[in-house]
């Protein structure tokens, strides 16, 4: 939207409200603002604002800066899946090109525009997303579970014997930190400093430019390793890939996939395990077999995504989107938690979903989420072995006293106190790899196992041969061959 425009509605940024109306304390033309004391619940807010204006809605990001978000589940849909008319390069932000933005915008990190995948367009996307895709397409899913098991093996071993633990901070901050440097090929760096300085740059503290240069000199090794050695990791195969990506756009993508893995599955572990603490629905479902880890995780997936909205899709062209008047450059939010309870697609907010798959938690059209099975695996396998291991653990404080910080981007539970009997420590020594490949058959056998010949190098004993002729023994009766069940199935077909 223009600049010179704060109120995309029509609203006169002359008209000030008066004392004592309910939007006095709104921005230039009566907008409301997604930051500060007036937007500390952003889900009552989002709800406001769609009663106010529709499925999209004109509000400010920090320094009143205009700005859409959409709050409609078809129309976020319809933004993220026409790149004709909608896109991620801020560089066609009109506020941006106009100096509304200054390069300290508190949300900088998340809009300058970066030449990777998430950002192009075109050719250029086709190729760094194809690269991206070809290394995830190469991950084992069965190997990636393994370790899933053993790391969450691991953390649990931490405090089993305790009989309490914080499951954020002591679980659910490490399991995808620990799965991602497997997956990408530096199992040595996962530590608890990684841990800290991804939490630390995603929350912009004054030490997050040090922590994403932590991060990036890891990446940075990584890469130069990889480049004079593959293997068989991720990393190696985004190197390898036919679309030929330098050494700066290896260490870009890893970052990416890197922490936008982590944050989104951080944030959904912590949420599934809560939702399995706390709703005693999901609890009797889980223990009564009605209801799978996997249900409890797209369930969560609906009501608590790991990102509320995705800074931010720009308009291409003048259009129209939820009926709102959309110019060429305005920038839009792509409102993911907002989207997710848009009462034309869940009328009833109580009603479970039953493992839709509809949601908006891992985006859509040409930028969606690539490795969002991934995500799946780590929250449902590790949830699953947290419960194998600690079947009797609970939540150890009222559960309205659980705290949470939020921001436009995601929603944090902040703790998730919990108590089990103590139980001993598990024996977690073997690091899961490729296991050898059984040789075939030469053809199926149904019913009784027939003996294995001697294997090579170790023949069957004989005796020696004895001198002069030997004696012919008698011939013996053939053995009667045992029936295999198909046999045994045509007898009876055939009433013998």
């Amino acid at each position: 939207m223009t600049p010179e425009h704060h109120s995309p509605t029509g609203t006169d940024p002359g008209l000030v409200p008066p004392p004592g109306c309910p939007a006095h304390d709104r921005g230039p033309g009566g907008l409301r603002r997604l930051y500060g004391p007036d937007a500390e619940n952003l889900g009552s807010l989002y709800e406001q604002l769609r009663e106010e204006h529709g499925p999209v809605a004109p509000v400010l990001l920090h320094d009143d800066v205009p700005m859409w978000v959409v709050l409609g589940h078809a129309e976020n849909l319809h933004m993220v899946r026409t790149p004709s008319q909608f896109c991620r390069d801020s560089r066609i932000w009109t506020p941006l090109l106009d100096g509304l933005v200054k390069p300290d915008h508190p949300l900088m990190p998340h809009i300058a525009w970066q030449p990777i995948a998430a950002h192009v367009e075109g050719d250029e996307h086709l190729r760094l997303r194809g690269a991206v895709n070809g290394a995830i397409s190469t991950i084992d899913p069965r190997g990636i579970r393994r370790h899933i098991n053993r790391h969450t093996q691991r953390l649990v071993n931490r405090f089993c014997e305790e009989g309490t633990a914080d499951l954020v901070s002591q679980f659910s901050e490490h399991l995808p930190m620990a799965v991602m440097c497997e997956v990408l090929g530096m199992p040595d760096e996962y530590n608890d400093r990684i841990v800290q300085a991804a939490r630390d740059m995603l929350r912009g503290t004054e030490t997050a430019i040090a922590s994403n240069a932590y991060i990036m000199d890891a990446l940075g090794r990584l890469t130069t390793r990889r480049r004079a050695r593959p293997e068989e990791d991720f990393t190696s195969y985004l190197i390898t890939h036919p679309a030929r990506l330098t050494d700066d756009e290896v260490r870009e993508h890893l970052r990416l996939v890197l922490i936008a893995a982590y944050e989104a599955t951080a944030n959904l572990l912590a949420n599934v395990l809560r939702m399995v603490l706390t709703d005693p629905r999901f609890r009797a479902q889980l223990n009564g077999g009605q209801m799978t880890v996997p249900e409890a995780v797209e369930q969560s997936l609906w009501d608590e995504p790991p990102f509320s909205t995705i800074f931010a899709y720009f308009a291409k062209q003048d259009t129209e989107l939820g009926g709102q008047r959309i110019r060429r450059g305005d920038g839009l939010l792509f409102g993911i938690a907002p989207g997710n309870v848009d009462p034309r697609v869940r009328p009833d907010l109580s009603a479970h979903m039953k493992g839709n798959r509809s949601h908006l938690a891992f985006g859509g059209g040409p930028h969606e989420c690539p490795g969002q099975d991934i995500g799946r695996a780590i929250a449902d396998t590790g949830v699953d072995a947290l419960l194998m291991r600690l079947p009797d653990v609970e939540l150890d404080c009222p559960e309205d006293e659980l705290a949470w910080t939020e921001s436009m981007s995601s929603r944090h539970l902040a703790e998730l106190p919990v108590r089990f009997a103590p139980k001993p420590p598990q024996e977690v020594t073997l690091t899961p790899g490729r296991l050898p490949v059984p040789p075939p058959r030469n053809s199926w056998q149904v019913g009784t196992h027939q003996p294995e010949p001697a294997p090579v190098g170790r023949p069957a004993a004989v005796p020696l041969p004895q001198p002069g002729p030997a004696p012919q023994p008698s011939p013996a009766p053939e053995p009667v061959r045992p029936r295999g069940a198909w046999r045994r199935f045509l007898r009876w077909w055939r009433g013998y």
